[in-house]
């Protein structure tokens, strides 16, 4: 095995082989934002996707001519010349180039089986269409990446021939050969030891992976493709890609610059790994994979009351890297398992100072796992949690006095209507209002909001984000407790509330009721 390259170059295609995965689909205009994103990151190579195969992709490539990138160099992706053509009159091959793009990349077969039995043709025939194809684009001042695929089936099946296809590939002017593990079921043993023969026959510096999810290794087998000698890894952001994804390079970059001390354009903006994850999430309309790796919220969330104690002491107990280094950080997550540390560590995270020796901690960590003996889950509901520290530290204010609340729902014609009453205190007088809302909780969350406006006019601004119910025993049917938890924003941050009941409506007002407190606490 060769020694660790101390510089690789990051080939991505979450443009073309990302777009394959089920649910991801982007508009030329998300397209254009990916790859002027990805530039700015200082990824080396972005690929596109196949130039004439649909209308989005022939508007991307025509638009993407306008970017000014500063260092990326973006891909076209098509296959070989068919068998029998000439690579100058083969049809693909001149909309590749006529693609305008500095990078071809050309995929070919290297596995007997496909040769004979997918592309109908000889082992001869497929070595010449490589080498043409190649030689053609080659000769045209482009640079050619070219992606063997199945290379380690066809490797498996016959290793001499699947080497020559990458030797037609190189000979006739590939800068780079791709080693494709394209049904994503190699084993590490086996895909190092390949990948370390191709290097030791054609050199480090011309040699690439691809790699794919499906046995769950495609990040694992990139850094021992690395590891092995190879000097260009392929992948996607956050693994998009075909059945079960690619090879994610958010998992894969940090894991090559932290960890194995190699080195590429991108790694001093390691920092920007977690915005950039999240803006390509936000631009496919995926929710981001809170047990991501490096990135995910949850990748360095604690909850043991020992791992919280122990994180606190010393972080890298248990903390395999600072979260600061790939843009995240530190998060407590306070439950029925948190212990004194826990619990003093999330309320300094929340802007409190606790002794953890003090009885207030004590009678905290009695009420705390009471609640969540009942059902409250503070995971994700920050502000009813700030809401309970403040109690308990004895600075939580009454900003209103609830006296009563009634919702009705009644079918007035072909829909439903509610009608929601409250009665509170607030500014020293009574205000007592009503609101109608196609939901009960929307009733109920205007007619609070109209009883407080006019004391605070602060909650104008103040709106609800999402709603969610969970059933908690639904043994018990229509009868089960129920947790309500609830977001809400102000324009410019985001907050979520929890609350727990026997009745949906009243656990509704609970969330409701901590979602307008925080916001009066914050001032």
């Amino acid at each position: 095995m060769s020694a660790t390259p101390t510089q690789v170059r990051i080939y991505d295609t979450t443009l073309r082989d990302g777009t394959q995965g089920e649910g991801i689909s982007f508009s030329v205009t998300d397209k254009l934002l990916i790859a002027q994103r990805l530039d700015e990151f200082g990824v080396d190579y972005i690929e596109g996707g196949f130039p004439g195969s649909n209308p989005r992709d022939i508007t991307f490539f025509q638009e993407a001519q306008k970017l000014k990138l500063t260092h990326a160099r973006l891909a076209a992706f098509g296959s070989t010349r068919r068998a029998g053509v000439k690579a100058p009159e083969d049809t693909q091959l001149r909309t590749l180039l006529d693609s305008d793009m500095p990078v071809m990349a050309v995929v070919g077969k290297t596995w007997t089986l496909h040769v004979t039995e997918i592309l109908n043709t000889t082992l001869e025939e497929n070595v010449a269409m490589i080498a043409d194809s190649v030689a053609w684009l080659t000769a045209q001042g482009r640079e050619v990446v070219y992606d063997a695929e199945h290379f380690f089936d066809g490797y498996k099946a016959n290793p001499d021939y699947a080497l020559r296809t990458l030797a037609a590939a190189l000979k006739n002017g590939a800068a780079n050969i791709t080693l494709c593990d394209t049904n994503g079921g190699t084993m590490l043993p086996d895909f190092e030891k390949t990948v370390a023969r191709v290097v030791a026959e054609f050199g480090a510096d011309k040699v690439g992976v691809h790699c794919h999810n499906d046995s769950g290794l495609a990040a694992a087998l990139s850094l021992a493709g690395i590891s092995a000698g190879a000097t260009l890894v392929q992948g996607t952001v956050n693994g998009y890609g075909e059945r079960t994804g690619n090879a994610n390079l958010v998992t894969i970059l940090p894991s090559l610059f932290l960890k194995m001390g190699c080195s590429a354009h991108c790694a001093p903006r390691l920092k920007e790994l977690r915005t950039l994850s999240h803006y390509i999430d936000e631009l496919a309309n995926v929710i981001p994979d809170g047990k991501a790796p490096y990135v995910g919220a949850s990748a360095f969330a604690h909850k043991g009351g020992l791992h919280a104690n122990a994180a606190q002491k010393v972080k890298s107990s248990y903390e395999h890297i600072d979260p600061a280094l790939v843009g995240n950080r530190t998060r407590v997550l306070v439950s029925d398992m948190a212990g004194r540390s826990s619990i003093a560590m999330k309320a300094r995270e929340l802007g409190y100072e606790f002794d953890e020796k003090s009885p207030a901690i004590r009678q905290l960590m009695e009420e705390l796992k009471e609640l969540e003996f009942r059902g409250y889950e503070f995971e994700a509901a920050s502000a009813s949690l700030k809401l309970l520290l403040a109690k308990h530290l004895g600075k939580r204010k009454a900003f209103f006095e609830l006296e009563s609340y009634r919702v009705i729902v009644e079918r007035r014609g072909p829909n439903p209507i509610a009608e929601a009453t409250v009665k509170l205190k607030a500014g020293g007088r009574i205000h007592h209002t009503v609101a109608e809302g196609t939901g009960p909780i929307g009733a109920l969350d205007r007619a609070l909001r109209n009883a407080l406006e006019p004391v605070y006019p602060a909650l104008k601004a103040v709106a609800l984000a999402d709603y969610k119910v969970r059933i908690l025993d639904s043994r018990l049917h229509a009868n089960a407790r129920t947790r309500v938890l609830i977001e809400t924003t102000d324009g410019q941050s985001i907050w979520g509330t929890v609350g727990v009941s026997d009745n949906l409506i009243d656990a509704s007002w609970e969330a409701l009721r901590d979602s307008v407190e925080y916001k009066l606490m914050q001032g």
